[in-house]
């Protein structure tokens, strides 16, 4: 735990933006094969 507290804040904030752009390009794409399922 100490050793996460010693990073700056932009590089906690850029794994948090990273992890985020990753999750809601995975639910994205998830939709898009449903939607083509849908329609098939």
């Amino acid at each position: 735990m100490g050793e996460a507290e010693e990073r700056p804040l932009w590089q906690r904030l850029g794994w948090m933006a990273a992890i985020w752009l990753a999750s809601v390009t995975v639910l994205g794409a998830v939709a898009y094969v449903i939607r083509l399922w849908l329609k098939a």
